[in-house]
């Protein structure tokens, strides 16, 4: 990208009220983990490896917004795992207090899951959607399979499992079934058109009966956003 990328410089105004920081910040961070936590107003791109420090910047960065009176009901914290999203409250709480405590944070999954159930009702979405897990997802797929007359087929029709990895592999490369049968599964490609009609059942009880897998919480996720302009405009006021 060509965009030029331009340094934010934090001001202060007659009207704001110095904030008094509850951290010594230069002491305990490094000067680069330093530049990331107290950077400017506006989005951020912070290049990190292995053992660098990344969990502690993070939590530091949410100590440093709250010094500076941002409210913690503001802040999301997002990250890939339950157990990484844990960790960054609870080493958060361990290092501001109570404070703390409104800071909304989890895993992408449980973000979007919230979000979802508070404002999905205008893309057909009800608050009390069910969740399906893996296996949950593989049990339908095995009913539906059965129902289609597909378990009657020979022993190379796919698995269960091996169709739900198909299926998650369409939605996260945005790829059509075909592309991903045929180059990643091309041994089952016999079986692509028996795979659609497959495919297309699957969606089609999940809609029926309010039920969404880990891949369409953040699909109806995104959908939501880039077509409810109402919606991600209090999305974007929240945080």
């Amino acid at each position: 990208m060509d965009r030029e990328i331009k340094p934010y410089v934090l001001r202060h105004t007659e009207d704001e009220t110095p904030s008094k920081l509850s951290l010594d910040y230069a002491q305990a961070l490094n000067p680069q983990q330093l530049a990331a936590v107290t950077a400017a107003d506006g989005p951020a791109l912070v290049i990190a490896g292995a053992g660098s420090g990344k969990t502690r910047t993070l939590i530091y960065r949410v100590a440093y917004l709250i010094d500076q009176g941002i409210d913690p009901s503001s802040i999301l914290l997002v990250t890939f795992t339950r157990k990484s999203a844990q960790e960054m409250l609870n080493r958060t709480g361990l290092l501001i207090g109570s404070r703390s405590e409104r800071v909304f944070g989890g895993t992408f999954h449980s973000v979007a899951n919230t979000l979802l159930r508070q404002y999905g009702r205008p893309i057909g979405l009800q608050p009390s959607f069910t969740i399906l897990d893996r296996g949950d997802s593989e049990d339908l797929i095995s009913l539906l399979r059965a129902q289609l007359g597909l378990s009657e087929k020979d022993k190379r029709f796919p698995r269960k499992g091996t169709i739900a990895e198909m299926f998650s592999k369409c939605v996260n490369t945005l790829q059509g079934l075909d592309d991903v049968v045929l180059s990643e599964f091309a041994h089952f490609s016999e079986h692509l058109e028996d795979l659609d009609k497959l495919w297309r059942a699957y969606d089609a009880d999940k809609r029926k009966r309010q039920l969404l897998d880990y891949d369409d919480l953040l699909v109806k996720l995104r959908e939501l956003l880039s077509t409810e302009e109402a919606v991600r405009q209090t999305v974007s006021r929240r945080f």
